[in-house]
């Protein structure tokens, strides 16, 4: 058994995923070397480590396992999220992390899991072909309690983050178009409640992402150097630890959630569209393992990972070049922080699991 589960792993998504977080490790290095994160980069490596030990460990553990024991992950995952909000961290206004065996985690990209495997176990116990409306708002409200919690921190970005899950859930499950319609329009009546109840600095986020110049030294500070980064790295880049935005200061955390811009302006298009390549054969491989799931709970466990995942991308990628507004959300694999690390080698695991088990009847 152990010798099928070794050569039963999926070593192409596990050496992507490794070449990503090679290329995140080097970016670390060169945009953070001589600044007081210059030890940030064999930390993130640490993290690498840690995460793939979790990934083996959940990918051991049937994954039916895990979805029968959904209520209880559900319960605890609420219970530290109110404890966050109490008793957490607090860094710059935030109360977003929690001390764990001398580790600072953030426990809202735990929760991501969590979400996976509801969203999973719910669409598989449902009773009719469809989604029927008491379904997606039942499901809805399961989803929304977290989020709320992680809103109030205030994150976002991350609450954020839990809505592509539920959206592929709910598109892979069925949904009439008379339902969808309905929704459009519950939201569109939604957004002008949403806007008052967002913090001025989410505000000013949304408001500068369509004329960052509006404010060019404050909120719009961060996008603007951004985009002269991207741009300044033309065709083949300006090299490690030569970027000019990236090493003299412009572009604000360049390990972090900008680390993009700082890879864009050192390597370039040609490296851009390198790392998105291996992001597309991330995505793929999680796709394929989708379609070769032994049941439908596998099949929803990968592609609520891989919709999780594109989000990621989409969005981080979409903020450094002025596209999308700034919310904070990390670029998988490549940014620096042990939590997002953590979580998605664990979701990457999920992955494995249901790879592992195609053959069990």
């Amino acid at each position: 058994m152990a010798y099928r589960s070794i050569r039963e792993i999926d070593w192409v998504l596990l050496v992507v995923a490794l070449a990503i977080c090679g290329l995140g490790v080097l970016q670390i290095f060169s945009a953070a070397h001589d600044t007081i994160w210059h030890d940030a980069w064999w930390k993130q490596i640490i993290w690498i480590c840690v995460g793939l030990v979790l990934m083996w460990l959940i990918s051991i553990v049937d994954y039916h396992t895990l979805l029968n024991h959904v209520p209880i992950l559900y319960i605890v995952s609420i219970a530290v999220l109110v404890a966050t909000f109490a008793m957490g961290q607090q860094v710059f206004g935030s109360r977003r992390w929690m001390r764990v065996a001398g580790m600072t985690l953030q426990v809202s990209e735990f929760v991501k899991l969590v979400i996976v495997l509801l969203v999973a176990r719910y669409m598989v116990e449902l009773k009719s072909s469809q989604l029927e409306p008491k379904d997606l708002l039942k499901l809805g409200g399961l989803i929304g309690l977290p989020m709320l919690l992680v809103i109030k921190q205030p994150d976002l970005g991350t609450a954020l983050t839990y809505v592509p899950i539920l959206a592929m859930g709910v598109f892979l499950a069925g949904l009439r178009w008379q339902y969808a319609a309905a929704i459009v329009v519950v939201v569109a009546l939604i957004l002008p409640v949403a806007w008052f109840s967002l913090k001025d600095y989410q505000k000013a986020r949304l408001v500068t992402f369509l004329d960052p110049n509006q404010d060019p030294k404050g909120s719009g500070y961060q996008v603007i150097q951004s985009r002269i980064a991207v741009g300044a790295g033309g065709m083949w880049g300006e090299g490690v630890t030569r970027g000019t935005q990236t090493q003299f200061r412009f572009l604000p955390v360049p390990h972090t959630d900008f680390i993009f811009s700082a890879f864009a302006e050192e390597h370039g298009f040609v490296g851009v569209i390198f790392a998105l390549g291996l992001y597309f054969l991330l995505l793929m491989q999680i796709v394929q393992n989708a379609q070769t799931a032994p049941d439908k709970a596998g099949m929803y466990i990968c592609m609520g990972i891989g919709a999780l995942l594109l989000f990621h991308v989409l969005v981080n990628v979409g903020m450094v070049v002025g596209r999308m507004p700034v919310t904070g959300i990390p670029l998988p694999l490549m940014s620096s922080g042990g939590s997002n690390i953590m979580s998605v080698f664990l979701m990457l695991g999920l992955v494995n699991n249901v790879r592992l088990r195609r053959f069990v009847n």
